[in-house]
């Protein structure tokens, strides 16, 4: 049997499976459980509009810091070892976003806990090589799926449990995810001669990282995620604002909406990592999500409160690149070393790229007072992924060594 050859989907890794889904249950919440109470967070901790542009930016700008310390940290260590670090970072940035007694510790809450994210978001692509090399599509569409289910259930559930409960209570009650998921990998740490048998891929060679800076391919999936990164970024911090004030829905409503912007993630990752493993033109699938990206903006721009929802609805659908360039990152290499590599490379230049769209949304509504000029600025911006998306198209594979 060839390494690649179909077997039985849980034949020797089920604690594997298990932990892939669980950690992908850990990689949004601490994302959504926030900007839905900013108000009931301000009554006791003041909040200008540069913190809270900050705090929008943070997730991607982590994101980039640790996706491009991931693949040296692996190499002093094992993938599964940097895992479990990455859930604990995680689950202390949650306990401690709960006890913040003032801003400066609730933004360093959400920085540990976005340090892990980091540390995760690199981490599960070549955690999918390694130990299902045989069901990449079926796995990263799975694991997408529950990132999905953890974008959307903390922006519906966050102001119900801080009116029940408090603020606190909706930011720390996210540890116990972290909490679960570290059981099946400390458990698989712990009986690591019954872990199949796997090739040494934990060190992403030098030479295959320096390839990558020199990869049109590579860049334009990084434009790809990254474009991804910066739709949702923005619309995670700014979504409940902008509906607010120019729909006039309730903050209530606009949490629910913003569950309803992430749900739409759910479809695109059980239906995109398939279509991508089949499809000889990708490229279509970038246009579709760019389409969906303008369609929607142009909504909030030219009817905003005809079907607000609808607009919603197509902005959600954008951020289907983002299954999209994960399943890309195993589909386009041909080895352990070629997915690391290219997993960080990507992400962290995703996450900078993304990390400009709350900051960019939140200056330029301050400066001109309403949400016209950031929502041109986002249509605009959507149009450069069409040039990303050709090249994806194009290019079959990185040269990683293989």
């Amino acid at each position: 049997m060839t390494p690649n050859a179909p077997r039985p989907l849980m034949s020797g890794r089920v604690l594997a499976f298990v932990g892939i889904i669980l950690v992908a249950a850990n990689l949004r919440t601490a994302v959504g459980a926030l900007s839905p109470i900013l108000g009931r967070i301000s009554a006791d901790l003041p909040l200008d509009p540069v913190v809270v542009g900050l705090l929008g930016s943070m997730p991607p700008v982590c994101f980039a810091i640790f996706g491009i310390l991931t693949p040296a940290l692996v190499r002093r260590t094992k993938l599964e070892v940097v895992l479990i670090a990455a859930l604990g970072a995680i689950l202390l940035g949650h306990l401690i976003r709960g006890i913040a007694g003032d801003v400066l510790v609730l933004v360093l809450g959400s920085a540990v806990t976005f340090a892990g994210l980091g540390l995760g978001n690199v981490l599960l692509p070549p955690i999918v090589k390694k130990y299902f090399p045989d069901r990449i599509a079926l796995i990263t569409t799975i694991y997408v799926t529950m990132l999905s289910v953890s974008t959307l259930v903390p922006p519906l559930v966050a102001v119900p449990v801080a009116d029940a409960a408090s603020w606190r209570v909706s930011l720390a009650m996210w540890a116990g995810v972290s909490v679960i998921a570290l059981v099946p990998w400390l458990t698989l740490l712990a009986t690591d001669r019954r872990a199949p048998a796997a090739p040494a891929l934990e060190a992403a060679k030098s030479d295959v990282v320096g390839r990558l800076w020199r990869s049109p391919l590579a860049w334009s999936l990084a434009v790809v995620f990254g474009l991804s990164s910066l739709n949702a970024y923005a619309m995670f911090a700014w979504l409940p604002s902008l509906v607010q004030d120019i729909v006039g829905v309730s903050d209530a409503t606009a949490g629910a909406w913003l569950s309803i912007y992430a749900f739409m993630g759910f479809p695109a990752g059980l239906i995109i990592p398939i279509l991508a493993a089949r499809m000889k033109n990708v490229a279509l699938l970038v246009y579709v999500a760019i389409g969906c990206l303008v369609a929607g903006y142009a909504g909030f721009l030219l009817a905003p409160t005809s079907v607000p929802v609808l607009w919603v609805v197509l902005i959600g659908l954008g951020p289907l690149l983002f299954p999209l360039a994960l399943v890309l990152i195993n589909l386009r290499t041909r080895t352990h070393d070629g997915a690391i590599a290219l997993s960080s490379f990507v992400q962290s230049v995703g996450y900078v790229i993304g990390a400009v769209g709350p900051l960019v949304v939140g200056i330029t509504h301050d400066v001109t007072g309403g949400w016209t000029v950031p929502l041109i600025v986002l249509v605009c911006v959507a149009f450069v992924g069409v040039f990303a998306g050709a090249v994806v198209a194009r290019d079959r594979a990185i040269e990683d060594g293989a």
